[in-house]
């Protein structure tokens, strides 16, 4: 089986040695992506905009790969306050609301940089049999 990696410019994945996105077979995995914009936290107190810069953050990590929003089988969202699960769920839904996952969301005691409140995954779908789609071919990396 072939695995592909996709790498973005986030320091953390340098630092503790991962990938943003590891595609084997039919399975994209997006790894925790936070709400940065070249290196700068988005929308710093606000729970809402930190949950759509990350996700839109993973969801860029799938164009390699040809996929979207609607390919995604499963998210994860990690917030660091209780308080957050409206805002954090409002966004989620405004993304994904066409093509709903399965999802899971996680009170944590927090993340490497405490002004993030919101850290995410995501788990996507591809069809190996569509061209250029198959392992080894990731569109646009």
């Amino acid at each position: 089986m072939t695995i592909e990696r996709v790498r973005t410019d986030s320091p953390w994945e340098e630092k503790i040695g991962f990938a943003r996105a590891v595609a084997a077979g039919d399975r994209v995995l997006v790894a925790g992506t936070m709400p940065l914009v070249d290196g700068v936290l988005q929308g710093e107190g606000d729970p809402y905009v930190q949950t759509k810069a990350a996700f839109t953050n993973a969801l860029a990590a799938l164009r390699p790969f040809g996929l979207g929003a609607d390919a995604v089988l499963r998210t994860r969202m990690y917030l660091t306050h209780l308080r957050d699960v409206d805002a954090a769920g409002r966004a989620h839904r405004e993304l994904f609301e066409a093509a709903p996952p399965a999802s899971t969301l996680v009170v944590v005691s927090g993340f490497v940089d405490s002004r993030v409140l919101v850290e995410v995954e995501i788990e996507a779908f591809r069809d190996v049999s569509l061209p250029g789609r198959g392992p080894g071919t990731p569109e646009g990396a």
